[in-house]
């Protein structure tokens, strides 16, 4: 029987947390192994490739949190809209509650590998296609046809993602709430 792996998730959630607050060039693996309280030989033995190898897994770590929470939030919510409304809320939260320092849990390293990666590009794929396929969901039950819900789930990512930017530069949960709202508009009228 395997060991269990220590200090795997120390070093994945302190990677998740520094990469989302400080991008992925700016964090270094000595920034990584003080934030995890890892010994730096965990680093190598978990992570034997290095960076990208800690890249990948933070964003599939990210990509299930991301998941996990839409999951949750769609099966409360009696429409589509409300699911993007609570999604929204607790984005404006986080934000808030981190003095704006947080970005999209994926977006920096995405924007920072992808393509050039395989590894991490694929596990953003995976990430992206789960939450739009939770969306896609809501979408098709509250009555679109599955390509429209998928379309919409699309739209609805997007304006999240560019409401965080908006969101960090003004200081202010308003570009998320407010990306939200016009988007539950859209799904009242488009249906």
């Amino acid at each position: 029987m395997a060991a269990p792996s220590k200090h795997r998730q120390a070093i994945v959630d302190a990677a998740v947390t520094l990469f989302r607050q400080k991008g992925y060039s700016a964090t270094g693996l000595n920034d990584i192994v003080e934030a995890s309280g890892a010994p730096k030989g965990s680093l190598y033995h978990y992570f034997p490739a290095g960076k990208a190898a800690i890249g990948e897994a933070a964003v599939r770590e990210a990509g299930c949190r991301v998941c996990d929470t839409v999951t949750e939030l769609a099966e409360r919510a009696s429409s589509a809209g409300e699911l993007i409304r609570a999604h929204a809320g607790l984005l404006a939260q986080w934000m808030e509650q981190s003095g704006y320092r947080d970005g999209a849990p994926m977006a920096t390293v995405l924007l920072e590998n992808a393509p050039t990666d395989a590894a991490i590009t694929a596990a953003g794929l995976e990430a992206l296609t789960g939450w739009r396929r939770i969306l896609a969901a809501r979408l098709t039950r509250d009555g679109f046809s599955a390509e429209r819900a998928d379309r919409l789930a699309t739209l609805a990512m997007a304006a999240l993602d560019g409401a965080l930017i908006q969101a960090r530069v003004a200081q202010s949960g308003a570009p998320i709430e407010v990306a939200a709202a016009e988007f539950a508009a859209l799904l009242a009228t488009a249906r």
